[in-house]
């Protein structure tokens, strides 16, 4: 296990599990590798939304993250939730100082609730200070429409404006994804400074859809380390989220999980009047 891709995850804390670097943790075990994460800020959040945010100082996020690269090999970077405009200050100058690679960015800038995690006064900062050091961008539509000043795209053709647009303003690869429009098929577009690729597979109607983009991102980070190239990270996270979102399960009153653990066999509490406790298999949902 010693060759085994050590991925480092920088994000919020979820503590429902399902998103920030609980929900990484997961991923980066269900895809064969060993994850870490640094906290950037603990999160008041359940099923339904986030009630709280505070965010961890800033030369608290910089010592973690110097614990991790002066005595791990860091095979690749997932960024997520950022909180604070001093942490990117912070998070720069921490990456160069390592020349950590194989970097993504997830620009978690509000809530899928509407709660802002720093949101308008992270954008330039990000652009500035993050954009060069990363190897692909991943916006949601109204994140992407954020970090470009731009109104949010409402079809293919906005995005492939919106990621030029990003592309232009130092991203070196820009990967816009059209989960939060309610109609037709999963879309999300890839721009690698080069050509544009397409993603699309079908829409799953489940509810169970909180920490997908979280788990996308941080698939990708993990392909990347692995060798891959950007467009082949983006086709293998792209199968593993849709797969997990088809797996997913209800944990609370509100939004559920994706099954990011979906090919283990999971059990099943035992039913009340003593009944044995049974497994269902990992097509079960």
């Amino acid at each position: 296990m010693t060759g085994v891709a050590k991925i480092l995850s920088i994000a919020g804390s979820d503590p429902s599990g399902g998103a920030g670097a609980q929900g990484d943790i997961k991923t980066f075990s269900a895809l064969g590798c060993y994850g870490m994460a640094v906290l950037t800020a603990l999160t008041a959040q359940n099923t339904l939304g986030v009630q709280a945010v505070q965010t961890i100082p800033p030369d608290f996020v910089a010592a973690q993250i110097e614990s991790i690269f002066s005595d791990i090999k860091v095979d690749a970077v997932k960024i997520g939730m950022i909180g604070a405009v001093e942490t990117v200050a912070v998070l720069s100058a921490q990456l160069r100082r390592f020349k950590a690679k194989n970097v993504v960015l997830d620009p978690v800038l509000v809530a899928s609730g509407g709660h802002s995690l720093g949101g308008d006064q992270l954008v330039g900062p990000i652009r500035e200070k993050l954009f060069p050091l990363v190897r692909l961008v991943t916006p949601n539509l109204m994140e992407s429409a954020l970090l470009a000043d731009d109104r949010m795209p409402e079809g293919p053709g906005d995005m492939r404006s919106i990621a030029l647009k990003l592309h232009a303003m130092g991203a070196h690869a820009v990967l816009v994804k059209r989960g939060h429009l309610p109609d037709g098929a999963a879309y999300d577009l890839l721009y690698d400074g080069a050509e544009f690729t397409e993603f699309s597979v079908p829409r799953v109607s489940t509810r169970n859809t909180h920490g997908t983009g979280c788990a996308f991102s941080t698939a990708v980070a993990v392909n990347l380390a692995l060798g891959h190239t950007v467009v082949e990270s983006a086709v293998l996270a792209k199968a593993y989220v849709f797969k997990a979102i088809e797996h997913g399960f209800a944990v609370g009153a509100g939004m559920g999980q994706p099954n990011h653990l979906y090919r283990l066999e999971m059990p099943v509490l035992a039913r009340a009047g003593g009944s044995e406790p049974h497994h269902m298999d990992s097509g079960h949902r």
